[in-house]
């Protein structure tokens, strides 16, 4: 398959820009696979909609404010961005910076007494190795929390403010897992009421926790899409969700591509200590033809031209064939001839 088969027609003003008024109000696109039907909802349906007794899966990650304000040793300014530790070391991290050349030459950048920053390496991949000093917190994810802002996707035309902070977060996001620097954006729409309603009406819920990456908006850039260097990104699965993911006597919602990534990644290779967490990185690149292992539902934003997440979920319209490519452009045009909002504040399609 050729990456410029990725593209489609897109108005700029079908990108969402902010939420929606409420987490619930966005809409919904349905698509029952067998059937081949579309119907048209909004997302507070979504518990009339669903089948019975589901196994649903979602990512409880929290994302990190990881936009840094800092300043080279001649004064310029410095926007640094936390990707990820390095390692082990707790003071060391993964960055992009801005400007990055001029910082990498000057070496060091700062914000007084909040932190000193030395960059120890540059990497092909555009990114920094940084070593932080931290006067006053126990590692750079701290100091994020403290002074950084949220880091915004590239086609969210402006500045991260208050409303941000609680809409760019799932309401399920753990603050013990904040190691994304995206949001896993098919999970914002839920809402406490909604996460409620579905327990009482028989389907179990189970977390996992995948760290999503900047590698999530990057573009495939070789001619060929099986040519790709796929990303990678750590994530976590506790015994109970490996527990319901193994059990035959339930389908399986994933809530978003990132819980699709770690369920078909753990379930590709032997689990010898299946009573135990697994802690793992996931670099499947899912793709038309491909047969999902664990994954019978999934419920997703509307995604990037010549994105990967396009792979993935035209792969997951017509499993095992080809044709998932042309139903999703398909859906995709009548999104947008339907005035659906695009992207991580869009609104949401869900395949059945």
């Amino acid at each position: 398959m050729l990456a410029s088969e990725l593209d489609f027609e897109l108005p700029s003003d079908r990108i969402a820009q902010s939420p929606t008024d409420r987490r619930d109000r966005s809409r919904l696109l349905v698509y029952r696979r067998k059937k081949r039907e579309v119907s048209h909802h909004h997302f507070h349906e979504l518990t009339e909609l669903l089948p019975s007794d589901l196994s649903i899966f979602r990512n409880d990650v929290s994302v990190l404010k990881a936009r840094l304000p800092g300043k080279r040793p001649t004064g310029g300014t410095v926007e640094c961005l936390l990707l990820r530790p390095e390692g082990t070391l707790v003071d060391t991290w993964r960055c992009l910076l801005k400007p990055g050349g001029k910082t990498a030459r000057a070496g060091k950048f700062f914000l007084p007494d909040e932190y000193e920053a030395t960059v120890l390496e540059s990497l092909p991949s555009g990114e920094y190795r940084v070593q932080f000093d931290l006067p006053k917190d126990d590692d750079p994810a701290d100091l994020a929390q403290r002074i950084g802002a949220l880091p915004l996707p590239p086609y969210v035309r402006r500045p991260a403010d208050e409303t941000d902070e609680l809409r760019y977060q799932t309401v399920y996001a753990n603050t013990k897992n904040r190691t994304a620097v995206a949001a896993p954006t098919a999970g914002l729409h839920f809402t406490p009421e909604i996460l409620q309603r579905l327990e009482e009406d028989g389907h179990s819920i189970h977390n996992l926790t995948l760290s999503v990456g900047l590698g999530t908006f990057r573009p495939i850039e070789t001619e060929r899409i099986e040519d790709h260097p796929m990303h990678a990104e750590e994530y976590s699965i506790g015994p109970k969700a490996k527990k319901a993911l193994l059990a035959k006597d339930r389908n399986k919602l994933a809530i978003g591509t990132t819980s699709v990534r770690t369920i078909e990644h753990y379930l590709s290779d032997t689990d010898p200590k299946p009573e135990k967490p697994t802690v793992a990185k996931a670099n499947l690149f899912i793709r038309p033809p491909y047969s999902f292992r664990g994954v019978d539902h999934l419920l997703t934003n509307f995604h990037l031209p010549g994105s990967t997440l396009l792979c993935l979920v035209a792969a997951f319209l017509s499993p095992g064939k080809e044709d998932g490519l042309a139903i999703l452009k398909d859906l995709y045009a009548q999104a947008v001839a339907s005035e659906y909002r695009f992207f991580s504040y869009g609104d949401a399609m869900l395949i059945l």
